[in-house]
């Protein structure tokens, strides 16, 4: 199967219903990284590439991936929202149907099918349970984790029972925590750590450190 998406638009199904903890934690995310000043350096990225965000749900990662896009003038996609425009469904309601393994293939499957340049893509957060997602990931540009404490975690996601968060049975959110992150370190090209209060303009001077921008 082959999912065909417009990376130019990023709007969610009509069906998907964004919880009041996500909105709140993307408000935050906005008015933080609304505070960067001055202009931003542009990375010299080969317009083949893209940049891919990996990270916790409450990181940030479609508030971030957003402003760089907007930044770089490069087009904006949320892994999740592709996944809910496919099936017609909440991603919630996705996740409770199929349960973590089979979730995680279907993910796969899609984002596998994708075909992006000059993209910055947000993940869901379960992405990195894949190695064949990731690798394609990885394949098509720079791999950016946004690294979150876990009280900041804990604090923004607050109830997250609407957020989609694939969670095995048995687990607290501090085991889901604990192993995601390694996965998210495995993964990352660069690591972005927001717990020292980096802005977006830290995030794209991390990228022309990278790619070693003039």
């Amino acid at each position: 199967r082959v999912y065909v998406w417009d990376a130019r638009r990023d709007a969610p199904s009509p069906h998907a219903q964004e919880s009041p903890e996500r909105k709140n934690a993307g408000e935050s995310m906005s008015a933080k990284f609304s505070e960067a000043a001055g202009p931003f350096c542009l990375p010299n990225i080969p317009d083949e590439k893209c940049i891919v965000f990996i990270g916790m749900a409450g990181a940030g990662k479609t508030t971030v991936g957003r402003m760089v896009a907007r930044s770089l003038g490069w087009a904006f996609a949320d892994s999740d929202h592709i996944i809910e425009a496919a099936y017609g469904a909440p991603l919630q309601d996705i996740t409770d149907a199929l349960g973590k393994e089979a979730f995680i293939d279907l993910e796969a499957e899609i984002v596998g099918s994708l075909r992006f340049q000059r993209t910055v893509i947000a993940t869901g957060g379960s992405a990195v349970y894949s190695e064949a997602a990731m690798a394609h990931f990885k394949s098509v540009g720079t791999v950016v984790y946004l690294r979150l404490s876990f009280e900041t975690v804990e604090k923004r996601l607050g109830n997250f029972t609407h957020r989609g968060v694939v969670m095995p049975e048995g687990y607290t959110l501090r085991d889901l925590y604990d192993e995601r992150c390694a996965l998210y370190e495995q993964y990352a090209d660069i690591t972005v750590d927001e717990s020292r209060g980096d802005s977006i303009g830290d995030v794209l001077d991390s990228l022309c450190v990278h790619f070693e921008c003039d």
